[in-house]
């Protein structure tokens, strides 16, 4: 498995393999013909408090991170996270589309890392949260 980060923007190619938009906003301007867009995972895009706040301070990618690495652990991206992760395993390349201006500092970099398995998403602590995760490793493995 492949996973390219790649602007919503940019012309499609051969190469992208399955196409996921990962904003919660559709792009402007851009009809989705053009865009070619396989999968759009809304809920797995920062929500609109934190995409607003990291508007105004783009230095602040790392903070931006910690913040939306918590995020995703709520259950409706803890959802989403899960189906791309199968995904990403049932293709040999998948393209994380994005649609904001810096191509290092993006939510696709952070999930892009989740799926290279640099970064996990926090799960809490306690038999509760230890249960979600085997629930999830068991979800991911193949039958």
């Amino acid at each position: 498995m492949t996973v390219a980060v790649k602007r919503v923007y940019d012309p499609p190619a051969a190469s992208d393999g399955m196409r996921v938009l990962v904003d919660r906003l559709w792009p402007r301007g851009l009809s989705k013909i053009r865009a070619k867009v396989d999968e759009w995972f809304k809920d797995l895009a920062p929500s609109d408090e934190l995409r607003k706040w990291f508007h105004e301070h783009p230095a602040e990618f790392e903070a931006f991170r910690k913040r939306y690495l918590k995020e995703l652990a709520h259950p409706e991206a803890v959802d989403q996270l899960d189906v791309l992760h199968r995904l990403a395993d049932e293709n040999k390349r998948l393209s994380l589309l994005f649609a904001y201006s810096d191509r290092k500092h993006n939510n696709a970099v952070v999930l892009k890392d989740l799926l290279d398995g640099k970064r996990k998403p926090p799960t809490g602590t306690g038999p509760a949260a230890i249960g979600a995760v085997r629930q999830r490793r068991a979800a991911r493995r193949p039958r």
